[in-house]
């Protein structure tokens, strides 16, 4: 996933919740499988939190733009 999917993905998820179909249909070439896999993966017990609250942060930082 680039950085973009990553960042629509997180968008996506906090506005439609786990509606991977819905999410896949805005990032070209993604399916929903694929979608979801990432997100589990990103959300599983091992991975480092610090990612997932940069990411957060960026989607703050811009909503407040």
């Amino acid at each position: 996933m680039t950085e973009q999917e990553e960042d629509l993905i997180y968008r996506m998820y906090n506005l439609v919740g786990d509606r991977w179909a819905l999410i896949a249909g805005r990032i070209p070439g993604r399916k929903a499988e694929e979608i979801e896999r990432f997100w589990l993966m990103r959300h599983s017990e091992g991975f480092a939190s610090r990612r997932k609250e940069e990411l957060l942060n960026k989607i703050t930082f811009r909503k407040s733009s």
